[in-house]
């Protein structure tokens, strides 16, 4: 009998092992067609690309309820999509986006550097307020300054923070976070991601700069 139950321990093991290795390389393959999409595309080409994005990280989903990652990734998907689309149309993406990055702070808050910290505060910097949308510029600060006291040598972390702190005028604290966000670590396997938001700082520290 215990060697019964020796067996289907290390066999569930090993089944769990796998199933972490799939929803490993669904993230990874989120990761890098999202920043395909998002940096690479335009117009038409990139709204139907997103459009094709939150499908399958939906279809991923299902099969994979519990996985903070993917619940992440599938709600920057939306918003990204909700970004590019525009108007009041974008408000049901960013709707859906909000519950799932609430989801995955349920199920892990720091998973993925705790990016649901940095992306949800985005949401909530960037959608009109009450009674259009859910916006709020006090929660938005909360979560994305957790988002950077979490993890405070991130580039994206320091990059959202530092641009709301532009859009609130504070100029030379915006430059300073921008630098962090400029002198983060490249992350291996994101070299499109990194371009793409390097590119972004230098016109965000041009535009602070003259500013000042």
């Amino acid at each position: 009998m215990r060697r019964y139950f020796l067996i289907t321990i290390i066999t569930s093991l090993a089944l769990a092992g796998g199933a972490f290795a799939d929803i490993a390389e669904d993230v990874e393959y989120i990761e890098l067609r999202w920043a395909e999409v998002n940096y690479l595309l335009e117009g038409d080409e990139k709204l139907e690309a997103f459009e094709n994005l939150v499908a399958k990280s939906e279809a991923l989903i299902e099969s994979n309820e519990e996985s903070a990652e993917l619940l992440i990734w599938s709600a920057i998907v939306k918003s990204s999509y909700a970004g590019a689309k525009g108007g009041l149309g974008a408000l049901g993406l960013a709707k859906a986006a909000k519950a799932e990055f609430e989801a995955a702070m349920e199920i892990d808050a720091e998973a993925l550097d705790s990016s649901a910290y940095t992306s949800l505060g985005i949401l909530y910097h960037s959608v009109p307020s009450w009674p259009i949308g859910f916006g709020d510029s006090k929660k938005a600060e909360r979560l994305l300054r957790q988002g950077v006291e979490n993890y405070p040598t991130g580039i994206d972390t320091n990059f959202f923070y530092a641009n709301f702190l532009a859009d609130k005028k504070d100029y030379s604290k915006a430059e300073e976070y921008y630098l962090r966000a400029q002198a983060a670590s490249p992350r291996p396997g994101r070299e499109i991601a990194d371009k793409g938001r390097q590119a972004e700082i230098q016109l965000a520290l041009k535009a602070v700069r003259e500013a000042q």
